[in-house]
């Protein structure tokens, strides 16, 4: 995927442009599926000084106005990335907690279908794959810390 200007992306969803969002929009670009930890560091490289409250308040903007998706692996925290709009899914190492991106399942998805909607309309369909990456396959005596 290939990186869009962060100033010209705040432009087209009518927001304002700040170093702060410009900032967590370059940092999300250089990490995708990063959590506040990594983002704010990064942003503070580029800006020399913010509060991790400003990088929570911009996060919180960007995923309200659909540039920036959130998603919550469980047992981990908040991770965030700019891909957007494609529907893709997620898949997590049980060890450390490495992800990655998973294009939209292919053939048939029987479990992308609900058997009852209960009303809703369906919109969305999140799916998180769950195995072990390559690194630790190769590494059978992993300790399995998750990182970042």
């Amino acid at each position: 995927m290939h990186h869009q200007d962060p100033t010209n992306l705040l432009r087209e969803k009518s927001l304002r442009v700040t170093r702060p969002r410009v900032a967590v929009l370059t940092a999300l670009a250089d990490h995708p599926h990063a959590d506040a930890d990594v983002v704010s560091r990064a942003a503070r490289d580029a800006l020399g000084s913010v509060s991790t409250q400003a990088i929570y308040d911009v996060l919180r903007v960007l995923t309200a106005s659909g540039l920036v998706r959130r998603i919550e692996p469980a047992g981990s925290p908040a991770r965030y990335e700019i891909r957007v709009g494609d529907n893709h899914h997620h898949i997590v190492c049980r060890a450390c907690g490495d992800i990655a991106d998973v294009d939209c399942a292919v053939g048939a998805t029987p479990c992308l279908t609900a058997s009852d909607s209960h009303g809703f309309v369906i919109d969305e369909a999140e799916v998180t794959y769950w195995g072990t990456c390559p690194g630790c396959a190769a590494n059978p005596t992993h300790e399995g810390a998750r990182s970042a």
